[in-house]
């Protein structure tokens, strides 16, 4: 929606790295970051189910991604309202969409970058997609909650630890749900090794790696789309900017927030030099990007360490030549799952010491996927994944039943941005994670997505 970003995100960096060197000046624990102190008297919104109803839908961003996403949503039969984007056409393309759906059109918002206070301001919406540049995410979930509707939010949800509290905190004051999207946890491979998880199949786990590799260079230096707003973010925030995808797979695997929780992150960063070499080989010295001085490392790798004792590697680069890659492992005392391409080892297995197939365990297929996958993959959107989740989603609402990904899953998901800075700030010094559900991770033992029949 929005193809700037405001001073305010500007703002909120200088703050952060303010901060941060006050904290190497004084000697303050990395854990006393965590400032936003919650209430305690807070209600949790862990095992809320939605009041069931059929879903009607407004979209706050209709470029690229927020299309994509209607589409999936058209085929699942959802009713849209509403439109907005501060480019008309855009948001024109998406109501014509719409109309071909057989639907009646929806109303456009497109007046400017306030323009969505008005749509989430509307009374017959039950739930606001966001599909925005990352710096609008926080501003437009909370304004959607406190107007009385659920939001699905895209990745990552927030890029500071104070917002991801202001998301947990509003999710909970307005007993709305706040969902960021991450599709990869609908991944077919993703799904199916979850339940062999949940199965017993990997017997105790003991780690797990993920990652977003994936060559952008192209697309940040891009007049459209995400070329003009993400390779500003280059300039503002360094560690790792995108942290969900590999991970949320992982926290899935492990029982994140449901048994388990992060305890603390370790980070450090390559120089960066992809960006720089990629401008002046296809910039001429006359183009004004060429003031820009990028200060995210290339290469972000992480440790986490949850409070059960398991660990997580975690990866991101964009800005250099690399196959697409998220790594998605998981490892246990019987074998272990690697995922790009996807291949599983288990004690005993015939073939001695070698990778075998995936295609042997297709019995664990999610039923999702067994109900829905035909109609996914004709689709597309990441190899189905896309419509998995939001079919889901809309399953979730029409039903009454709790989502199965929460604000606490989009804060603690989306914290290694922020807190891998503040490791990388401190000499690589441990980080830890906020407890976002104030002590209640306990009180669930799987992840919905791996019970749901």
């Amino acid at each position: 929606m929005n193809n700037e970003i405001p001073a305010s995100l500007h703002d909120l960096s200088r703050r952060d790295f303010l901060r941060l060197g006050s904290v190497t000046a004084v000697g303050i624990s990395l854990p006393q970051l965590h400032a936003e102190a919650p209430s305690p008297h807070a209600t949790s919104m862990i095992g809320v189910p939605f009041t069931p109803v059929e879903p009607r839908i407004g979209i706050i961003g209709t470029g690229g991604r927020g299309t994509s996403l209607l589409r999936n949503l058209l085929a699942a039969d959802v009713k849209v309202h509403a439109l907005c984007d501060i480019v008309r056409s855009k948001a024109e393309h998406a109501q014509s969409l719409v109309v071909a759906a057989g639907q009646k059109a929806p109303e456009l918002y497109t007046s400017g970058d306030r323009a969505f206070e008005s749509l989430v301001a509307r009374d017959d919406l039950d739930l606001v997609i966001i599909a925005t540049p990352w710096n609008w995410h926080v501003e437009m979930a909370v304004a959607t909650m406190t107007h009385g509707k659920h939001a699905a939010v895209e990745v990552p949800a927030a890029t500071s630890l104070e917002d991801c509290w202001k998301l947990v905190n509003t999710s909970e004051r307005t007993r709305r749900h706040c969902i960021m999207l991450e599709n990869c946890c609908y991944g077919y491979n993703e799904t199916l090794i979850l339940r062999m998880i949940h199965q017993g199949l990997f017997g105790d786990l003991l780690y797990g790696e993920g990652a977003y590799l994936h060559d952008l260079r192209d697309e940040l230096f891009s007049n459209q789309g995400e070329g003009l707003w993400r390779r500003t973010v280059h300039t503002q925030l360094g560690g790792n900017l995108y942290p969900t995808h590999g991970l949320g797979p992982v926290a899935n695997y492990m029982g994140i927030q449901r048994g388990d929780r992060f305890d603390y992150i370790v980070s450090m960063s390559t120089p960066q030099h992809g960006l720089d070499a990629y401008r002046k080989e296809h910039l001429p010295a006359s183009d004004p990007r060429w003031t820009e001085l990028y200060i995210t490392g290339d290469m972000n790798t992480s440790l986490i360490k949850t409070a059960g004792g398991l660990t997580i590697t975690l990866k991101f680069d964009t800005v250099n030549p690399h196959p697409y890659d998220r790594i998605n492992i998981i490892a246990g005392t019987k074998g272990v799952f690697a995922d790009y391409p996807p291949r599983i080892y288990f004690d005993g297995q015939p073939g001695g010491e070698q990778w075998g197939s995936i295609d042997a365990y297709k019995e664990h297929q999610h039923p999702l996927w067994k109900r829905e996958g035909e109609i996914a993959q004709k689709l597309g959107g990441h190899g189905g994944m896309d419509y998995i989740m939001l079919y889901r989603l809309m399953e979730c609402m029409r039903q009454g039943l709790v989502p199965d990904m929460d604000v606490y899953d989009a804060a603690a998901w989306s914290a290694p941005g922020p807190l891998s800075r503040a490791s990388i700030a401190s000499g690589s010094a441990p980080a830890h994670f906020p407890d976002f559900t104030r002590g209640r991770w306990q009180e669930r033992k799987a992840s919905q997505i791996a019970t749901q029949s």
